[in-house]
C-alpha cells in the first residue's frame, strides 16, 4: 500500500482486502475530513443514512417508553432489547450503558435529558433530528437494527462512520460507502465556503488508513 497515492473508492475497497488479517472480522470505518467551522451553529453536519448492506453489527437498543404504553409494546415487538421507563432512567443515571442505540418518546424526553451527563458524552443521547425521538417507536427499533448509522462532526470538523465489515464483498462495502458521501454531501450546509470534502480515509480496526481520492465525490459537493 501506497501511503502517499489517493486511491479510487474501487481500489481502496481492494487493498484493504488485501492487507493481513486478523482473528476477528475487522469493522471499516469511514472518516472525512470537511471544510467547515464546527464552532459555527450554521456549519453543523449531522443527520443519519441507512446502510443497504447495514453495518455488520448486532445493535442493542434501548428504548425509553411508559411501561404498559403502545410504544413500549411495539418496541419489544420489534425486538429492541431493552423497553421501560423508570428501571431505566435509574440504571442509566447510575453508569449502565450496555447498549448501541437509545430510542425515547417524547413524552419521555422531560426525564431522559437529565441523563445528559452519561448518555451525551457517548453520543447515546436521543434527538430527532437523527429520528430517535419518536412515538413510533417500532419504525425506529427496524431501522437502527437493520443498519441505519449516525454521522456528526467532532471539534475538529471530521466524521466517523462505520461501513461495515471485511467479510463484506467488495461491492456491498462500496455501495454502503458510497452512501454515506453522498448523505455527507446532501447535508453540505449552506454557511460552508470553499472545499467542502477536503479528505477521506478507509481503514480497518487494525489496518492503516488507505487515502481515497474525493475529486469524483467533488462533483456533487
Amino acid at each position: 500500500m501506497d501511503p502517499k497515492k489517493r486511491y479510487s473508492l474501487e481500489e481502496a475497497v481492494e487493498t484493504l482486502g488485501k492487507l493481513p488479517k486478523t482473528k476477528f472480522d475487522q469493522t471499516v470505518d469511514l472518516a472525512v475530513h470537511l471544510g467547515v467551522d464546527p464552532r459555527q451553529s450554521d456549519q453543523m453536519v449531522r443527520g443519519t443514512v441507512p446502510l443497504p448492506h447495514g453495518t455488520g453489527k448486532t445493535v442493542r437498543v434501548l428504548v425509553f417508553a411508559a411501561d404498559g404504553s403502545a410504544a413500549a409494546k411495539a418496541a419489544t415487538e420489534a425486538g429492541a432489547e431493552h423497553v421501560g421507563y423508570d428501571e431505566y432512567l435509574k440504571k442509566c443515571r447510575e453508569g449502565w450503558v450496555d447498549f448501541d442505540v437509545a430510542i425515547s418518546t417524547p413524552d419521555a424526553m422531560a426525564e431522559v435529558r437529565k441523563l445528559g451527563k452519561v448518555l451525551g458524552p457517548r453520543g447515546l443521547m436521543p434527538n430527532p433530528k437523527t429520528g430517535t425521538v419518536t412515538d413510533d417507536t417500532a419504525k425506529a427499533v427496524v431501522e437502527v437494527k437493520a443498519g441505519r448509522v449516525e454521522f456528526k462532526i467532532d471539534k475538529t470538523a471530521n466524521v466517523h462512520v462505520p461501513v461495515g465489515k471485511l467479510s463484506f464483498s467488495p461491492e456491498q462495502l462500496k455501495e454502503n460507502i458510497q452512501i454515506v458521501i453522498d448523505a455527507l454531501v446532501k447535508a453540505k450546509p449552506s454557511g460552508s465556503k470553499g472545499t467542502y470534502l477536503l479528505s477521506c480515509t478507509l481503514s480497518g480496526t487494525m489496518s492503516p488508513p488507505v487515502r481515497l481520492d474525493v475529486k469524483p465525490f467533488m462533483k456533487a459537493a
